[in-house]
């Protein structure tokens, strides 16, 4: 009899998994297990919405596990210790996970590994985090990754795919475990959920891809996807935490299709800032190119743009639907970044962490990344764009349903004036408005912002 011990991290299904199919194909009974890691949820990484997200995701596995004979043990503590203590007890010889990219995932296998060695357990990663693993495409001329989308884009399109595994139809558990209990979001870490927050785990993940699939947004996706009011897939916390397969993701587009083609560049987006992840650990820390900021330390300023209360709708509504839904429309997370980091010029660091704290797809790849684009720190080749908040809304939210839905104080006024109520007169500004005065001149605050630059 042999036993194999699948680690699971951040690949929660079943559905195209392949370290679980390996551990299925070789071995008499299959541990999967999960250990809630107490450094994680000790550090700010472990932001209420996530946390929560994160338990209806195991739960949600657990079950599927359980309709299939089998179950998801649950343990907390240190991974390596855990998994270490499981192999002790059931004489498991092999541990198969899922490959991931950041620093803290590297020390993580490396810990496992060493706590193994020795006792004559194999450790084995699969792929499965990301269509194109890192490292696997890399340019011309010796560089270790891409450092611009549109060359990764056109290597990553082309690139060969695995093909996906299906769900097992079945999983023998070894006998005699204590699968141990999953506890409230709440025990683990303090604070408040957002109260619009998307429904965990991988069958609502497939529901939501269904959904999109069927839906006719995806059709118009490449001419409505920056609009603010559109509908949009909401599958980026399903990627995130591996309750939907990217492969399969890509895999159930068709690219000769309307829409389709967008979309899978919005995957390659993904994949993209993985693979910056990966070459530059220190991405959510350092500039990858500094542009010798030194940055403001407006106190108030920041709180006013953490809590929607700028004076600048679509930037406030922006922030009031991050608290309100844990989740952000793409083009209002680029345009609030902007503003925070070049409007205000704040450090781009407070802005992406106060992301953190709230969104449910926080993903240190894709959220940092995008952060330094914005800022001009990262991958963008024009480092010193400003985007004009007031512009941009007039543009992708033309009728104002938008700002109207998020920022209730503006209900009563029509496009084009609430995208910039200030402009028209001073009436709108009455006390029993509750809505303030912008907290910059959009003009000067950019002139300062390329004057600080050296522009």
């Amino acid at each position: 009899m042999s036993t194999t011990v699948v680690l699971f991290t951040r690949d929660l299904r079943l559905d195209d998994h392949p370290a679980l199919a390996a551990a299925l194909a070789e071995a008499t009974t299959v541990v999967p297990l999960f250990v809630l890691d107490r450094t994680i949820l000790a550090s700010r990484y472990a932001a209420p919405n996530r946390v929560g997200h994160l338990l209806e995701a195991l739960a949600d596995l657990r079950g599927g596990l359980r309709d299939r004979g089998g179950d998801l043990l649950i343990r907390q503590g240190d991974p390596a210790d855990e998994v270490a203590a499981v192999c002790a007890t059931t004489g498991a010889n092999r541990v198969r996970l899922s490959a991931d990219h950041s620093a803290y995932a590297r020390r993580r296998l490396r810990h496992l590994r060493e706590a193994l060695r020795g006792s004559g357990v194999e450790v084995a990663e699969h792929p499965g985090v990301t269509v194109v693993a890192p490292g696997d495409l890399r340019p011309s001329g010796g560089a270790d990754h891409f450092r611009v989308f549109t060359p990764y884009w056109r290597r990553w399109e082309t690139a060969a795919r695995r093909t996906p595994v299906p769900a097992p139809e079945h999983v023998k558990l070894a006998d005699g475990l204590d699968a141990g209990d999953l506890p409230a979001w709440d025990d683990l870490v303090g604070g408040s959920r957002s109260p619009g927050v998307q429904t965990g785990g991988e069958s609502a993940a497939r529901q939501r891809l269904r959904a999109w699939l069927e839906h006719d947004g995806i059709l118009d996706y490449d001419d409505t996807r920056d609009q603010l009011d559109a509908q949009t897939s909401r599958l980026s916390a399903d990627l995130h935490f591996g309750c939907l397969s990217a492969t399969v993701v890509e895999a159930g587009l068709d690219r000769r299709r309307r829409g389709h083609d967008a979309f899978v560049r919005q995957l390659c987006w993904r994949e993209f800032n993985t693979q910056v992840l990966a070459a530059n650990p220190s991405l959510p820390r350092r500039d990858l190119r500094s542009q010798g900021d030194t940055w403001d330390h407006d106190e108030e300023a920041f709180a006013a743009w953490k809590d929607g209360q700028t004076g600048i709708p679509v930037i406030d509504a922006g922030m009031r639907q991050l608290q309100a839904e844990g989740w952000m429309h793409n083009r209002v997370r680029l345009l609030t970044a902007s503003f925070l980091a070049k409007h205000l010029y704040v450090d781009w660091r407070l802005g992406a962490w106060h992301f953190m704290d709230w969104l449910v797809d926080g993903d240190l790849a894709n959220n940092f990344a995008q952060w330094q684009w914005a800022a001009g720190t990262g991958t963008d080749s024009r480092p010193n764009r400003v985007f004009n908040p007031v512009a941009q809304a007039r543009r992708y939210d033309p009728d104002g349903a938008y700002v109207h839905r998020h920022v209730p104080e503006l209900a009563h006024l029509e496009a084009p004036v609430i995208h910039a109520p200030w402009e028209h007169g001073d009436g709108l500004f009455a006390v029993d408005l509750g809505y303030p005065q912008p907290i910059v001149d959009l003009a000067e605050a950019r002139d300062r912002f390329l004057t600080a630059r050296g522009r």
